[in-house]
């Protein structure tokens, strides 16, 4: 089922999520609903908690050599934490919860994050580059970060300025 994705400034992005106890069927609905939702919205990397419910959860899939994105290539991580950090790239990102807005971001390089699946077995991987940005893209999600909180005083003053003309533009259309 395709979930609403809440948007900046819900306070609710600003929550830290819990780590998830329980690894049972309404886990495995949630993730299925996640992967739906991150599809139909055209992202590459879904947090729990911007679907409102504050989990340590998050769903990432990277488009293949077709641009096809499917639930076999998926990576589904309950949990996950960085242990490593090394390097640093600067990416465009973007983000589901701030729609339309793009903006290069500092992440590290390479990373190293442990996690658990949807059955609670637990994993590591190493990633760089674009998914490496993506894990640490998402994982500031469930600590409460946005991507925004990354620029520059000046930017993000440019940022909130033109942000919240939008949303003043958009509750006048209503």
């Amino acid at each position: 089922m395709i979930k609403e994705i809440i948007t900046y400034p819900n306070k609710l992005l600003r929550t830290k999520s819990k780590d998830v106890e329980k690894f049972d069927a309404e886990l495995h609905t949630l993730l299925d609903d996640m992967f739906e939702t991150m599809i139909a919205k055209d992202g590459v990397g879904l947090a729990a908690i911007q679907i409102s419910v504050p989990l340590n959860i998050l769903i990432m899939c990277l488009p293949d050599e077709n641009n096809v994105q499917s639930h076999e290539n998926s990576l589904e991580a309950i949990n996950p934490k960085i242990t490593f950090k090394e390097g640093v790239i600067t990416y465009t990102e973007g983000c589901l919860s701030v729609p339309d807005v793009h903006e290069d971001i500092k992440r590290s390089q390479k990373i190293v994050v442990e996690y658990c699946d949807r059955n609670g077995e637990k994993h590591s991987m190493e990633a760089e580059d674009f998914l490496a940005v993506v894990w640490q893209h998402e994982i500031d999600h469930l600590l409460g970060h946005l991507f925004i909180e990354k620029l520059s005083v000046l930017k993000r003053k440019k940022f909130e300025k033109e942000w919240k003309k939008k949303l003043k533009e958009e509750k006048n259309k209503k």
